[in-house]
């Protein structure tokens, strides 16, 4: 399919939204869907990251600054992962209409983990450490909201480039010093969304659902194209009168319309490493060719967000598990244990507490290559949280999670299974 047709198939989707979300039928919102409330917020602390490393972290952030619904933030990473990011979000062109979003970030260096396979078949300890540096990312996003945020289109984009300057092995001693190409992309992606509940930030009862593609003019000839349709369906059942049962269902897909280099010489002196060196063991010469291997999969297969981390199968460290196709589902009970509307100030902190919730989740999902392979192997996640909501907007979340590789624990802003 072309990229015309694809627009074509988006724009005929947005024409069914926009005749079935109407005044008319509309569902009533508990409270006004543009909160003005005003707060700050600023983190010192430490972090560790399964599979990135760990350092302090410095963030900032001010919400509807200025007596404006304008987010600001900041924040600046020193350790495994150093750099310095910002952003400006829900920054309104036009009042209740239009909303725009920027953010930038400059990383110069970081480290991630890399499973010896993509898909599911990797064992937890299989994996490498790539040392990223000179990572520059943007990206900017344009929403139209309508209906009280019951109808939402957005539109953006992304740019980034980095390099592997070295692979160690899960211990970190150094495999490999790589001489690479730079990796850059630029990325578009559109989004439609139709929020058929009660609430756009603390949804009790109704439906809610996203249809996101996104796809990229490739910077290097030797890489693939490809683009990704992704959707995302959360039903939410009330329970009492103030807590509410939600289910998941998350599924994403890559199609490739050019496959990149999948020769293993080529791609092997390309990405600056050099297996059939004497130097190296036969250990770290298998985790040489398995990083080859990575890089000739997502070539011929594409390659979508990752499952596991803050957001779907929590109990699995982020980037756990990659692919070209993806399958998830998720069931969270929240009780609501207040609801109130209090203002609190602790000098680092200042908002408005409109509730605090207790959690209860389950997770499920199948990643892999081949589409008629998903579903083969499935992994499980389970666990608890808590969670603060603010009248500015911010859903504040800790959960604990568990599985078949034990538990991770997630410090992090917003609900869970959103749409990346």
């Amino acid at each position: 399919m072309s990229y015309l047709q694809k627009a074509l198939t988006i724009i005929l989707q947005i024409i069914l939204f926009v005749s079935f979300i109407t005044p008319a039928n509309a569902m009533e919102r508990r409270r006004d869907q543009f909160a003005k409330e005003p707060g700050h917020y600023i983190v010192p602390m430490p972090y560790s990251v399964p599979g990135l490393g760990q350092g302090l972290l410095l963030g900032v952030l001010a919400t509807n600054a200025h007596d404006s619904y304008t987010d600001y933030f900041g924040v600046i990473t020193t350790g495994d992962i150093e750099g310095i990011g910002a952003g400006i979000v829900d920054m309104h062109l036009i009042n209740e209409r239009l909303i725009a979003a920027v953010i930038v970030s400059k990383t110069n260096k970081a480290q991630i983990a890399n499973y010896a396979s993509r898909g599911m078949t990797s064992s937890k300890d299989d994996y490498i450490l790539l040392d990223l540096q000179n990572i520059r990312f943007a990206a900017t996003e344009l929403t139209g909201t309508f209906y009280d945020r019951m109808l939402e289109i957005s539109t953006g984009a992304m740019q980034g480039e980095g390099n592997v300057s070295r692979i160690r092995d899960k211990n970190g001693e150094v495999i490999q010093e790589t001489d690479g190409e730079t990796n850059e992309f630029v990325g578009y992606f559109v989004n439609i969304a139709i929020d058929w509940t009660d609430d756009y930030q603390d949804p009790r009862k109704g439906i809610r659902y996203n249809f996101g593609m996104g796809w990229a003019d490739v910077a290097l000839a030797n890489s693939p194209e490809y683009y990704q349709q992704q959707h995302n369906l959360t039903g939410y059942i009330p329970v009492g009168l103030r807590s509410t049962w939600a289910f998941n269902y998350f599924r994403s897909d890559a199609f490739v319309t050019r496959t990149g280099d999948t020769n293993f010489a080529s791609v092997e002196a390309r990405t600056g490493l050099d297996c059939d060196d004497p130097g190296l063991t036969t250990e770290h010469q298998k985790q040489c060719i398995q990083t080859v291997n990575n890089v000739i999969a997502h070539n011929r297969y594409g390659t979508l967000s990752s499952i596991g981390g803050g957001s779907r199968l929590r109990s699995y460290p982020m980037g756990r598990y990659t692919g070209a196709h993806a399958v998830f589902y998720g069931t969270e009970f929240r009780w609501n244990l207040t609801e109130e509307f209090r203002p609190f100030n602790i000098g680092l902190a200042s908002d408005i507490r409109t509730g605090i919730q207790l959690a209860f989740f389950f997770e499920t999902a199948s990643v892999a290559d081949e589409k008629n392979n998903l579903g083969d192997i499935w992994r499980d996640s389970y666990g608890l949280g808590v969670r603060l909501v603010t009248a500015s907007g911010l859903v504040i979340r800790g959960d604990y999670a568990t599985g078949d590789e034990g538990g991770e624990l997630t410090v992090i802003f917003d609900y869970p299974w959103g749409n990346y």
